[in-house]
């Protein structure tokens, strides 16, 4: 008898696309938009205002004459990997699955975690205004330092570049790669289900991959001079904690056995259940409602998350039990 096996649910082919349900899914998160757009406002803000010019004495010099290098990693290259490659990883689950809840739930988190990073970043380099390794050569282009009666630094150089000279710590490089690439990470682990206790270390590597190149942009900037190393071990503690907070507003932990999945899919599962359970009751009632309930069929080790889960809910076996 089949009537104990575990069921698997998917999503029929262009049941939840972006076409059929977007609209309604951008609509109930309307205010998190809104929220996004005044984060966008506000980061602008933070961006223009001038940093704390912190005390910077004679004696303080020795830590801050290093030479003023280009970036290693430069700024327009972090939205592309970490904002851009994400999203593009999407959609390409996206593709495979047709799910517009994973689509939308993983760009909106993603989209939050650099945003939610940057505004906190940008507003503790303002607040902090510590000045880079390589200061000196920022205030001083010439060699020839000067101070005040107090012994502080009286900068001749460039104001934009002495302005960027005061936004050490926290790296803004580093937290938003870690926000971004974290983020990926977590998203990774749960859809490739790093953590179904199979023992596939390959899917481990997989998932590394996202922290490791974070690491390497955070060591690029000890290397090109531009932060000290507690300004980026900051950066990455901070962007990896961010993106984990907002994973997990929209997705199960990895570990969870439904963790390949977004909470609103799920919750769709269980209205749809409710509905065929009310149907089944009372059949006089019932509206025609499109199947999402097959029988187990072979597993493939759900790469992606492009097969289904394994794992149903008891509201589902019950209906599933109840129609045979």
């Amino acid at each position: 008898m089949k009537e104990v096996q575990m069921r698997e649910v998917r999503l029929g082919s262009g049941t939840h696309t972006v076409r059929s349900h977007g609209a309604t899914v951008a609509k109930t998160h309307m205010h998190d938009w809104l929220m996004f757009v005044l984060l966008v406002v506000i980061e602008v803000i933070l961006y223009l205002t001038p940093p704390f010019y912190r005390y910077v004495g004679k004696d303080m010099m020795t830590d801050l004459r290093y030479p003023l290098l280009d970036n290693t990693v430069p700024a327009w290259a972090v939205p592309m990997y970490a904002v851009l490659l994400p999203v593009v990883i999407f959609l390409v689950v996206y593709y495979r699955r047709r799910d517009v809840y994973d689509l939308h739930h993983a760009i909106l988190g993603l989209l939050f975690s650099i945003l939610v990073t940057a505004v906190i970043t940008d507003s503790i380099k303002n607040a902090v205004g510590r000045p880079r390794p390589d200061f000196f050569w920022r205030c001083f282009p010439d060699g020839k330092d000067v101070y005040d009666h107090l012994g502080n630094v009286i900068c001749h150089g460039e104001k934009s570049i002495i302005k960027e000279g005061h936004k050490s710590f926290p790296s803004g490089h580093t937290s938003c790669s870690f926000a971004g690439l974290g983020f990926l990470s977590l998203y990774l682990s749960g859809k490739l289900k790093a953590f179904d206790r199979k023992g596939h270390v390959a899917k481990l590597c997989i998932v590394f991959l996202p922290v490791l190149a974070a690491c390497l942009v955070a060591i690029s900037r000890v290397d090109d001079y531009w932060h000290h190393w507690q300004d980026v071990f900051a950066g990455g503690l901070l962007g990896l904690v961010v993106a984990t907070f907002c994973y997990l507003q929209f997705f199960p932990p990895p570990y969870h056995p439904q963790g390949w999945g977004p909470y609103a899919y799920f919750q769709e599962l269980e209205s749809r259940a409710s509905a065929q359970a009310d149907a089944t009751v009372n059949p006089l009632n019932a509206r025609p409602m499109d199947s999402h309930v097959e029988n187990q069929g072979d597993d493939k080790n759900g790469f992606l998350g492009l097969n289904l889960a394994r794992d149903l809910t008891t509201t589902v076996e019950d209906v599933e039990s109840g129609r045979r």
